[in-house]
């Protein structure tokens, strides 16, 4: 199991790993939602938000009127943003759950 730190680390990596592709940014510019990552292994949120084509001001604690949560493991939150765990398929096999409107996943799709 990946300690807090890690998943907060991982998190931020995600973010840095967004900014860093012109592609994404493009795709998500206009975007602004609340996002809350839920550790469930941990018990322990996350909490940030999209603007500006980015994932910007993650913060520890949950944010109960988030409109995208992610719920997932600490260990494969890590393997997710080190690229050794496909989104899509951690998606469909229940690894990674995400509440959000359909317009919205949609758009997260793209980009994940």
């Amino acid at each position: 199991m990946a300690t807090i730190d890690e998943c907060r680390t991982a998190l931020e990596q995600f973010a840095d790993n967004l900014a860093s592709n012109p592609k994404t940014v493009k795709k998500l510019t206009g975007f602004q939602r609340s996002l809350a990552a839920d550790i469930k292994d941990l018990s322990v949120s996350f909490n940030g938000r999209f603007d500006g084509g980015k994932l910007v001001d993650i913060v520890d604690g949950d944010n109960p009127d988030a409109e995208i949560r992610m719920i997932v493991g600490s260990d494969d939150l890590l393997k997710l943003v080190a690229g050794e765990l496909d989104f899509m398929k951690a998606f469909t096999g229940g690894q990674v759950k995400i509440k959000a409107p359909m317009m919205d996943l949609m758009k997260l799709r793209q980009v994940l």
